[in-house]
């Protein structure tokens, strides 16, 4: 599990960048606070073949990415 709150972009998208270049195949789950860097991580996941799958919960949101 990445916690990623409150880092600014683009630092949870180079965190997750992180971990999947260590387990490529594996599911990735991420807690973020902010609605631009669960958008700017769906964009990356999608770049690199991820799918994402994103629920909100009290202003924070909790990402599973998977191939």
């Amino acid at each position: 599990m990445i916690d990623a709150r409150g880092y600014s972009c683009p630092m949870p998208v180079m965190m997750v960048k992180k971990e999947l270049d260590s387990h490529p195949d594996g599911k990735i789950e991420v807690m973020v606070d902010s609605r631009c860097s669960r958008d700017n991580i769906e964009i990356f996941a999608k770049s690199r073949g991820y799918s994402m799958e994103a629920v909100e919960e009290d202003g924070d949101y909790h990402l599973t990415l998977h191939k």
